[in-house]
């Protein structure tokens, strides 16, 4: 009898550990991993929009527009608005550095009129100078330093200016016009912003230098020779953006 007593005793610790060891509480939780750390490697699209300024000076080298005295100069400075669109491609590397490739292009009225007498017929016939860069587009390389979703950036490259000219004097003697497109160089800088994963805005500035160079003047009006004007021009713009990026995020 005390056999079989001792016996169903054992049996019953033996049941209640095992039960006891099933509602065991674990004597640690396991944290949820952690996202992964944004990354700007990506190739991306956008829209920009903004304003530039700048200067034209003109050195009337043919004397077309300065009868009898060429060499003249003249002094413009330029305003207006460019609306355009962007594509690139990054790539984030040890941590916090990123290197991409960017082409722009942008069109607009970047513009500004003169009336000169240095610009004239001859007798004081004064002559209204006006210039429009209507378009800009660049390739640039650029390297920033990126922290989370903020990117701190600068950038440089070749680029190119389209620019239409007229020059028309008082007594409408000459209507002279010429375009031209230029190429030349820009450099710049700017802050990005990754609102979403997808998206992101920026804020830049850019300095485009075309250097100087001579522009073909036709006359339109009574078929006047035509004559090689020489322009220098620089353009400035800051744009706000904003970009499309297909890879980026965690």
């Amino acid at each position: 009898m005390k056999t079989i007593i001792s016996g169903g005793v054992a049996l019953s610790l033996l049941t209640v550990s095992a039960f006891g060891a099933d509602l065991a509480v674990p004597s640690s939780f396991s944290a949820p991993p952690s996202p992964p750390p944004f990354t700007w490697t990506s190739c991306y699209g956008g829209l920009h929009a903004g304003g530039g300024w700048g200067q034209k000076d003109l050195t009337d080298s043919a004397g077309i527009l300065t009868t009898g005295t060429p060499g003249a100069t003249a002094n413009l400075g330029i305003s207006g608005y460019i609306l355009g669109g962007q594509f690139g491609c990054d790539y984030q590397f040890a941590s916090n550095w990123v290197l991409g490739i960017e082409g722009a292009v942008s069109g607009g009225d970047i513009g500004g009129t003169i009336n000169s007498t240095n610009i004239s017929t001859g007798g004081g016939d004064s002559t209204t100078f006006h210039e429009t860069t209507d378009f800009l587009g660049s390739v640039t390389g650029r390297v920033g330093f990126a922290w989370d979703r903020w990117l701190v950036y600068g950038k440089g490259g070749i680029a190119w200016a389209g620019d239409r000219y007229s020059a028309l004097d008082a007594s409408q003697l000459y209507n002279y016009n010429g375009v031209e497109t230029r190429s030349g160089w820009t450099a710049g800088a700017g802050v990005e912003w990754a609102l979403w994963k997808d998206w992101s805005v920026k804020l830049e500035y850019d300095y485009y230098g075309f250097g100087q160079g001579n522009v073909n003047f036709i006359d339109s009006t009574i078929g006047a020779p035509p004559g090689l004007e020489n322009i220098k021009q620089t353009v400035q713009v800051v744009q706000l953006g904003v970009n499309f990026h297909f890879v980026a995020g965690p």
